[in-house]
Order: structure tokens, then sequence, then C-alpha cells
């Protein structure tokens, strides 16, 4: 693995919290995005599921899956975990799962 290549998602599991935090505090966010500190307390009032739990999931249907972007949204009232990631096959996913009870609402293919 070279120093540009994303980690894969067993080593991250230990540190989706910190990487969460870090994409939430990108000076890019949009109206819809949730910043770090909503985030927190979303996560401490028990409104979202842990990310570690989603990474799980993730793992699951993606073996060996590399994480490349993580983001929490708004998207119509719902609170969205956005996640970008590489597949062993060298795919780009686009995944959005419901960060309160984990339900895939979206998988697909990033061209």
């Amino acid at each position: 693995m070279s120093e540009t290549d994303p980690l894969p998602i067993p080593i991250l599991a230990g540190r989706a919290s910190l990487l969460v935090l870090l994409c939430l505090m990108s000076p890019s966010l949009t109206a819809d995005d949730v910043g770090h500190e909503e985030a927190l307390r979303l996560r401490e009032q028990g409104l979202v599921l842990p990310f570690e739990t989603v990474l799980d999931a993730i793992h699951d249907r993606y073996p060996e899956a590399r994480l490349l972007e993580v983001e929490l949204e708004r998207d119509d009232g719902i609170l969205v975990y956005e996640i970008e990631l590489l597949t062993r096959e060298r795919v780009v996913r686009e995944l959005e799962i419901d960060a309160r009870d984990g339900t895939w609402l979206d998988d697909e293919r990033d061209d």
C-alpha cells in the first residue's frame, strides 16, 4: 500500500468517529450538511447510529473496500450518512445510509 492509497475499512474502524468529524469540519459545508457540533450532539442523544456500526455493514457488503469520504447530511428531513468508497475491484461507489437506523437508501456506482 502506497502513502496515497486510502486505508482499508478495518483499519479505519477504530478511527471512524474522528474521520467523520474531520469530514464534517470541512470548510465547504453546504446548507444540508450537519456540522461537527450538531453531529456530536445527535450521536450523544442516540439520534444517529455510531459510524462504527455503519462501517461494519459496509464491510459486510464490500469486503476490503477503502473509505474515501464521509458526510452526515440532512436530506428531506432525514439524517443520512453519505459515503464514497473504493471497492476491491477498484470501483468507486456512492452510498446513502439512514443515520438513524442503518437502512440502505442508495448504492450506486460513481462514474
